[in-house]
C-alpha cells in the first residue's frame, strides 16, 4: 500500500450541499434521492456545518402519522431550520490530506465524513464507505 496517497484520490468531488436557507425536508429528499447520510452547508463555496441523516432522524424520532394516515414529519421539520440542527463546529481536511491520516481522523473522532476543504472552499467530501473500498482495492 502506498503510503502517501492524497484523500483527493478517493473523494466524492460532486458534493451535494445545502444552504441555510433550506428547510429540513429538501435535506431529507436530498438525503433519499442521492442515498447520503452527510450533507455539507454551505454559505457560497464555504461550509458554514454539516447534517447527517442522523441529526434529523434524532429530530423526527419516529415515522409518526395522524389520524387520517398522513405523516407529521413536515410538521417536526418546520419546528426546525437547518442551522439548529447541523453540526456547527465542522472538521475538515484539504485535498492533500493523506488516506491514512483521513482514516484515523474518522476513527479516533468516531466519524463517518469529513468534508474536504481547499484554500476555504468546499472541494470534495469523503467517507467512510469511500475508505473501505479503497483499503478493499488494496487487498
Amino acid at each position: 500500500m502506498r503510503h502517501h496517497v492524497p484523500v483527493s484520490s478517493i473523494m466524492t468531488k460532486n458534493v451535494i450541499a445545502l444552504t441555510r436557507s433550506d428547510d429540513l425536508e429538501r435535506a431529507e429528499l436530498l438525503f433519499k434521492r442521492y442515498k447520503i447520510k452527510h450533507i455539507p452547508v454551505v454559505s457560497g463555496e464555504t461550509i458554514i456545518g454539516i447534517l447527517s441523516y442522523t441529526d434529523l432522524m434524532r429530530i423526527s424520532y419516529a415515522e409518526v402519522a395522524d389520524e387520517d394516515g398522513n405523516s407529521v414529519d413536515s410538521v417536526v421539520y418546520n419546528m426546525f431550520d437547518i442551522e439548529q440542527v447541523m453540526v456547527k463546529d465542522v472538521v475538515t481536511v484539504n485535498s492533500r490530506t493523506s488516506i491514512k491520516e483521513v482514516a484515523k481522523i474518522l476513527a479516533d473522532r468516531e466519524f463517518h465524513a469529513l468534508p474536504v476543504v481547499d484554500d476555504n472552499t468546499l472541494v470534495g467530501i469523503v467517507t467512510t464507505t469511500d475508505l473501505l473500498n479503497y483499503f478493499i482495492k488494496q487487498i
